[in-house]
């Protein structure tokens, strides 16, 4: 990953909203598909109409897309947007989503709901969807919201089973070293404590660059 994976965009915050407005419902829609899809005993004759509206509808959306993935863009005030991401994604239907919320001394949280569609062992959570939403979680506590981190390891301790449905993350910086963030999380579920995570998250070299490009591009945040 480079600093050119980070892109500029020539919009403001209020165009930002209106988009947000009008996809977020869409992808929302979407996962109800997926639920209704995994879930459903109807019969060939709503199955059979239901793909033809569905194929339809994708060719009437991808009438005008853009090429490639969503990646991660910012305007001039400062505001980024990850849309497509896997963890948090508003557009992304594949996704939760998930919303972390910043504490006071430093700790993320989420509260995300996982139906059929994360489903693993019966009833359970995938591991892997586990693992995704905890390397989300301490990513972004690594970087409380103000520098560039990535994963460098990330080792995880399942202790109990995790129960589709609410499920509550927690994540806080240990220690720090240099460039390297040392971060400790846990998922608890209908079970008690699922997963226990120790992660190390790097600072890249470029990332003084970015930063100072968004500086420059957005004055002080």
């Amino acid at each position: 990953m480079e600093m050119t994976a980070f892109k500029l965009v020539d919009v403001t915050d209020a165009e930002v909203d209106a988009l947000e407005a009008r996809y977020g419902p869409l992808a929302e829609a979407v996962r109800g598909l997926v639920d209704a899809t995994i879930r459903s005993r109807t019969g060939d004759d709503v199955v059979g109409p239901a793909i033809a509206a569905i194929e339809e509808i994708t060719a009437r959306l991808r009438e005008d897309q853009i090429d490639g993935p969503a990646g991660v863009n910012y305007n001039a005030s400062g505001r980024a947007w990850n849309w497509g991401n896997a963890a948090i994604g508003l557009r992304n239907g594949a996704a939760p989503p998930m919303e972390v919320v910043h504490g006071a001394d430093g700790s993320m949280t989420a509260d995300v709901d996982l139906g059929a569609a994360y489903e693993g062992p019966p009833s359970c959570v995938h591991g892997g969807v586990s693992a995704l939403l905890l390397d989300h979680l301490m990513g972004v506590t690594a970087s409380q919201m103000g520098r560039v981190t990535v994963t460098g390891t990330l080792t995880l301790v399942y202790r109990n089973p995790l129960p589709l449905g609410r499920v509550r993350l927690v994540g806080r910086i240990a220690r720090e070293e240099g460039r390297k963030v040392f971060v400790e999380a846990t998922i608890t579920g209908g079970a008690g404590v699922a997963l226990e995570a120790e992660g190390i998250f790097i600072i890249p070299k470029w990332s003084g660059d970015f930063e100072s490009v968004v500086q420059n591009d957005a004055g002080p945040s």
